[in-house]
């Protein structure tokens, strides 16, 4: 029942997210993700936040919340290890022997601020493939341009956090009366 439940509760990419009254509970985010039938497997899945902070100074900050194989839980220190890469050059090909065919992760904001305006979207990452140059020079016998091979990404559209806003005053309270 969560995708019943998400189509009922939830906000879609491109929402707005309206804080909610008293709780300034932080939102949570389910994000899943599934690799082209014919391509390569997922490395893993990103948050990126955006927010604009009371001196009017932006910020980001990216969140891993899925990897493939385990790594999201032996992340260390540096944030979660590379997921390897099964690019053979010469013969312009890769295997999906690395990485998932498809994520997901159900995450919270750890550093809510219900006061603040914010945007979340997700970008997943592939596993590396060659580079279409790399097919090229396969094809025509050549040595492949550096770097031989790229990790292709796709990026949702954004989820909008509004906060609780106090309600507008009407023009019979206004002190210069209606107009």
């Amino acid at each position: 029942g969560w995708i019943a439940r998400a189509d009922r509760e939830g906000v879609p990419m491109g929402g707005v997210l309206q804080g909610a009254s008293g709780g300034g509970a932080a939102p949570v985010f389910l994000i899943r993700a599934a690799k082209d039938p014919i391509g390569a497997h997922l490395d893993r899945i990103q948050i990126i936040k955006a927010w604009v902070d009371a001196e009017g100074t932006s910020h980001e900050q990216l969140y891993d919340v899925a990897a493939s194989d385990g790594r999201l839980e032996k992340a260390g220190d540096y944030g979660v290890l590379p997921v390897g890469n099964t690019v053979d050059v010469a013969n312009a090909s890769y295997t999906n022997a690395i990485g998932s065919p498809e994520l997901s992760a159900l995450w919270r904001d750890p550093d809510f601020d219900p006061d603040a305006h914010a945007l979340y979207y997700a970008r997943v990452i592939e596993i590396p493939t060659p580079r279409h140059t790399t097919y090229a020079a396969k094809q025509l016998g050549v040595p492949a341009p550096s770097p031989a091979w790229i990790q292709e990404r796709a990026v949702t559209s954004a989820i909008w956090y509004q906060p609780e806003r106090a309600p507008l005053e009407t023009a019979a309270s206004s002190p210069a009366g209606p107009r």
